[in-house]
């Protein structure tokens, strides 16, 4: 089945999804996060097939999400590391985590327990604002025109609606 692409959408989350949203990659880069950083590894681990990683390996280098590194020579063989970009997605996929441990628990429980190296404790990941420190949600938060805001796929409506657009 062919993907839709979001290359177009004039929306940050459009573009992310152009570039994390084929349904491996979330699960590839958190393997990755978690230490497995060989081809063999990744692929026993998901039980995907070896094509479909190699593309997907080869879509997240090419977008700056992770990097290849050679650890053999002959036969020529890489490692894979997170780069920036990718290190700083770790805590959307812990985000996420927390929403399916409430939302679609497997049976049980969670599989996963997250601990704050810095404190020691075991914690739930949650959005809070940069400015004060406190929790957001759908309740709390306003969304307002940014600098880049402008009518296009995937904004056509809301850029009318705020006055953007005719």
């Amino acid at each position: 089945m062919q993907r839709t692409s979001f290359a177009e959408m004039h929306c940050s989350i459009g573009q992310s999804l152009e570039r994390i949203g084929e349904w491996w990659t979330p699960l590839i880069v958190r393997d990755i996060h978690l230490g497995l950083h060989r081809f063999d590894d990744i692929a026993e681990n998901l039980g995907i097939s070896r094509n479909l990683l190699t593309r997907r390996l080869e879509s997240l280098v090419a977008d700056g999400i992770v990097e290849r590194r050679a650890y053999q020579e002959r036969p020529p063989r890489h490692e894979y590391h997170l780069t920036e970009a990718g290190r700083e997605f770790v805590p959307v996929l812990m985000a996420l985590m927390a929403w399916g441990d409430k939302w679609a628990t497997p049976p049980g429980g969670p599989p996963v327990r997250l601990v704050h190296d810095a404190c020691g404790a075991e914690f739930t990941p949650r959005v809070c604002c940069s400015a004060c420190g406190e929790p957001v949600n759908t309740a709390t938060v306003t969304a307002l025109p940014g600098p880049g805001a402008a009518a296009g796929p995937g904004t056509t409506v809301l850029a009318r609606r705020s006055g953007l657009a005719p």
